[in-house]
């Protein structure tokens, strides 16, 4: 079963120097029908202007991954972490019981665009951490990256709950599937470009939903980045 969330549908807040598109309820758009997908409760894509961000804040019990699409995002919070975070890179910040961050375009000029995602952990109370890897362009390129998981494993950043989360690049006629465990659940977004997923086209901020399926089959059309995340 595929269940469909068009990019015009998305929740959407400007800012000014944040131009924000919500595909779950999120701050002052709220939607009962999409409050999250099995433990995924936010998926955010923001474009920050240069010079803008978000000044200091406080989250906790989340798991907050960022992946950056274009520009670089400026990084530091209460556990003592500076970094930027860049195209091909991508954060995992476990709120825990409790992290005060902010995060500001790193550039003045240029804009930034990124997902944030934020995903329910196993469990509240958990210890703050942080982890950022890098993950060249050619080990996504025509294939699916394990970017984030349970156990860290492949490389990949460690996420407090049972969670494969993926990432590909696929040029126009470029196949991957991926095999669909029993009793898991698919969100797929798509980040950049255009695909189609099991027979259904998907551009740019599209995303699908699939469950009690065996396998999925993705086909990039026009240079598409997507997400996968593979969720219990």
């Amino acid at each position: 079963m595929l269940t469909l969330r068009k990019a015009n549908d998305r929740g959407h807040a400007n800012h000014g120097w944040l131009d924000s598109y919500h595909t779950f309820s999120f701050a002052s758009y709220y939607d009962p029908a999409h409050m999250g997908f099995r433990n995924l409760r936010v998926i955010n894509e923001d474009r920050v202007a240069g010079g803008g961000g978000f000044a200091p804040h406080s989250h906790r019990d989340m798991e907050i991954i960022t992946y950056v699409l274009e520009g670089a995002l400026e990084h530091k919070d209460s556990m003592g972490n500076q970094s930027v975070i860049r195209p091909g890179e991508v954060q995992r910040m476990s709120a825990g019981t409790g992290v005060t961050h902010s995060e500001y375009n790193a550039s003045k000029t240029e804009t930034v665009h990124l997902l944030q995602i934020w995903v329910l952990p196993e469990r509240a109370g958990l210890e703050p951490g942080y982890e950022q890897k890098f993950f060249p362009l050619e080990e996504r390129r025509g294939q699916l990256r394990l970017i984030a998981s349970q156990d860290g494993r492949d490389g990949s950043v460690t996420a407090h709950q049972d969670l494969n989360l993926y990432a590909a690049i696929l040029g126009a006629g470029e196949t991957v599937k991926h095999e669909v465990d029993r009793d898991r659940h698919l969100w797929v977004q798509v980040a950049r470009g255009s695909a189609i997923v099991n027979g259904v086209s998907l551009t740019a901020g599209d995303a699908v939903a699939i469950e009690d399926v065996s396998h999925v089959e993705f086909v990039g059309q026009d240079l598409a980045e997507i997400l996968v995340f593979d969720l219990a």
